[in-house]
């Protein structure tokens, strides 16, 4: 059982939930970047629970054709869905016949789209993980017109409500706890931080969302020895500017933390694209 890639669009990936615990050896986590969305579509097909691999496409273009039955579930960024020309739902279980097509067409919210099919990709995993890490160029290649997927054995459909998107266009707000470094700011750029509108960089990626704005004064100079960073922590650069680092992160950084987006501002922060606006809003306390 497989799938063909007919067309593998801008950057397609092989992802699962990661390589968690490996920091110590220099091995970032990777996984899916809007985990939310993963999970949603595992649990459509099936899979909910098992950690099974999918894939994640930016932007549109990805074409899959169906080398026996099989069942799909879109979810993530939202646009045109086609069955050969037929049009489809997002966050339904979807039923690809032998030799149908999928077409992921380009989103119109949102940024990254999620397939997951039932069974799970059976790539030969990396070190634990089937993931796709572009920093360290772990796990699978990005997805090449022409290649092939084996699919693992599917276990029977749930009865699931459809996954709704929750995306919407504009400003994307995200909670923040502050710390561990954010004594090396100013008062004023801490609320600069918080009361800012961000504007997303083009050159944002998988390694980490970087945003444009005032850049951020600081009150301790000098250089700052490389310590761990996680998914999330808010790395600011010498020119004064947030990174909010992704899911291919580096284990270690040299640039002070002033804060960590929460788990699922982070999820909201795969879907932003490029020109959008990110608020940083102060988590609440427990």
């Amino acid at each position: 059982m497989s799938l063909t890639v007919v067309s593998a669009g801008p950057l397609t990936l092989v992802q699962d939930d990661g390589r968690p615990g490996l920091a110590s050896q220099g091995v970032g986590p990777s996984g899916a970047f809007d985990r939310r969305a993963t999970h949603q579509a595992r649990a459509v097909v099936g899979d909910a629970g098992r950690g099974t691999a999918v894939l994640e496409a930016l932007g549109g273009g990805l074409v899959l054709r169906a080398d026996a039955d099989h069942t799909l579930c879109v979810t993530g960024a939202v646009g045109p869905l086609h069955v050969d020309t037929t049009p489809v739902d997002h966050g339904r279980p979807l039923r690809l016949r032998a030799g149908q097509l999928l077409h992921v067409g380009d989103p119109v919210v949102g940024l990254r789209t999620y397939v997951a099919v039932a069974g799970g990709l059976d790539v030969p995993p990396t070190l634990g993980s089937r993931s796709s890490d572009v920093l360290a160029r772990l796990g699978p290649d990005p997805l090449a017109d022409g290649d092939v997927l084996d699919v693992g054995t599917p276990r029977p459909l749930p009865d699931t409500l459809p996954v709704p998107a929750l995306l919407t266009p504009g400003t994307t707000t995200v909670d923040v706890v502050l710390g561990p470094r954010d004594d090396w700011f100013t008062r004023a750029s801490l609320a600069g931080l918080l009361g800012t509108a961000w504007t997303v960089s083009a050159r944002s990626d998988r390694i980490g969302v970087r945003l444009d704005g005032l850049p951020l004064e600081r009150a301790v100079d000098g250089e700052l020895a490389s310590e761990p960073v996680v998914r999330g922590s808010v790395q600011v650069t010498s020119a004064g500017l947030p990174v909010v680092l992704g899911p291919d992160h580096p284990v270690t950084g040299g640039y002070p933390v002033v804060g960590v987006v929460t788990a699922d501002g982070v999820d909201r922060l795969a879907q932003v694209r490029p020109g959008e606006t990110v608020r940083f809003r102060r988590a609440p306390g427990p």
